[in-house]
């Protein structure tokens, strides 16, 4: 009794740390997620209609970033990112810069998530029956009007699956952007637990706000798959 009581204790005493470094969690992966569906949606039409070029770019981008473990990629990026950054502002004349810690981390998990993305959305495309497009094209569709009014909306049932694991993968490598000294949850928790060494109690407590994250995200991944579906037989 005495252990339960002492540790409500802490956690009201550190909640204000660990609810905003749960808000940094969600601020970061919200905006990496945007970053990196959108270079996975230009990756994505690039390997089908880029030209040979484009494709090779695309294959080693995808291939690299899929095979490397996202610790020492964002790492590297970091850290390379800023100094190869800095080295071509000096030959420009220019003074070196801080990089934003929030602004690092968005670039480099968006990057990193793009990989990902541009398979996803490929195989969601390449889902699409061939006719439908075509069709589009007969009718005179330019490739935006196509791309909205056809592609778009029968591209969404396939890749709402596995966009919902990109964002539970996103909010999970956030924590890892505490190695390059950016303060959102993981890093939070660890500041907390080493400051009280209530180690047990401040880890059980950041499992359990990742927990309530990934079960909102299912719940309205859920309700998004259930909207664009709308219309569709259901299997079973």
């Amino acid at each position: 009794m005495f252990f339960a009581a002492s540790s409500l204790e802490l956690l009201a005493t550190w909640k204000g740390a660990l609810l905003t470094g749960a808000l940094s969690t969600v601020e970061i992966s919200f905006l990496a997620y945007l970053f990196g569906l959108a270079l996975g949606l230009a990756g994505a039409m690039g390997k089908i209609a880029g030209g040979k070029y484009l494709k090779w770019i695309l294959d080693v981008y995808t291939t690299v970033i899929r095979s490397l473990p996202e610790l020492l990629l964002i790492v590297m990026l970091y850290y390379l990112g800023t100094d190869t950054l800095n080295r071509v502002l000096a030959s420009l004349g220019y003074e070196a810069i801080r990089i934003n810690g929030f602004t690092a981390a968005v670039v480099v998990l968006g990057f990193v998530m793009g990989a990902y993305a541009t398979e996803v959305l490929r195989g969601a495309i390449q889902a699409i029956p061939v006719g439908q497009i075509e069709a589009a094209k007969a009718y005179g569709m330019s490739p935006f009007l196509r791309f909205r009014r056809i592609i778009l909306p029968a591209m969404l049932p396939y890749a709402i699956p596995g966009m919902s694991n990109l964002w539970l993968n996103t909010t999970k490598d956030s924590a890892l952007v505490a190695v390059v000294g950016y303060s959102e949850l993981a890093l939070a928790t660890k500041q907390a637990a080493g400051g009280t060494k209530a180690y047990f109690t401040f880890f059980c407590a950041a499992a359990l706000i990742y927990l309530i994250i990934s079960l909102v995200s299912l719940r309205l991944f859920g309700a998004l798959e259930t909207y664009v579906r709308r219309g569709q037989p259901k299997l079973g």
